[in-house]
């Protein structure tokens, strides 16, 4: 049954994954609202096309952190009320949060509901709940981004590794997990609808996350 500090602590997790970080950065230290230049998205990526590894870094770092500090408000609901931390009922609880934060950062609530692709939070979700398996997304799409250069083709293939990374390599014995790796796959599909197409035309802009933005 849920109870109604489930749900607050729930409240609280899209609130983290509301902070619009990307945006509060951009209009306080460079008066630019990031969302109208780019691709529009509130997002880490974005944030280096417009304003350079200064901001965008702190973005990305921080974007990550909202969804590795939702997704661990589960330890304030305690293990008693959910068992263990390995448990099923635990685990079920850390993707409801991380999904309730990645849905914050999609739609959030103190920027309009104008937000960004989620990556950057499912990345802090998937961190606290398999290291493993995030450090094998890491991995991935580092390479792919040496080798193509394109970090939205790269999001979408590491994104697709998390299902098979806790499926076959790091075995997760936890039926949410494997089918909430599936939906990573679709929402990875919807939310990067426009850069596939733009991929497929050979339209995508290809980016060096080391450039300042005067280099740019």
């Amino acid at each position: 049954m849920i109870s109604i500090y489930s749900v607050l602590v729930l409240i609280l997790a899209y609130l983290f994954g509301s902070i619009p970080t990307a945006v509060w950065i951009g209009q306080a230290f460079y008066g630019i609202d990031v969302r109208e230049y780019g691709s529009g998205n509130a997002g880490a990526t974005n944030t280096f096309r417009v304003l350079g590894k200064k901001a965008g870094i702190p973005v990305m770092l921080i974007d990550i952190l909202k969804g590795w500090t939702a997704t661990n408000l589960a330890y304030l609901i305690g293990v008693s009320t959910t068992g263990n931390h390995h448990s099923a009922a635990f685990i079920n609880y850390e993707l409801a949060l991380g999904v309730t934060a990645v849905m914050g950062h999609l739609f959030p609530v103190f920027a309009g509901f104008r937000g960004g692709k989620g990556i950057a939070s499912l990345f802090g979700m998937v961190l606290a709940v398999n290291l493993q398996a995030a450090l094998l997304c890491v991995l991935v799409f580092v390479v792919v981004l040496l080798i193509t250069r394109y970090v939205s083709l790269s999001s979408i293939v590491a994104g697709f590794m998390y299902p098979i990374g806790v499926t076959f390599i790091f075995p997760v014995y936890i039926k949410s997990v494997i089918i909430y790796g599936m939906c990573i796959c679709v929402l990875i599909l919807v939310t990067h609808q426009k850069n596939i197409e733009r991929l497929l035309k050979g339209k995508e802009s290809k980016v060096n996350l080391f450039k300042s933005k005067a280099a740019a």
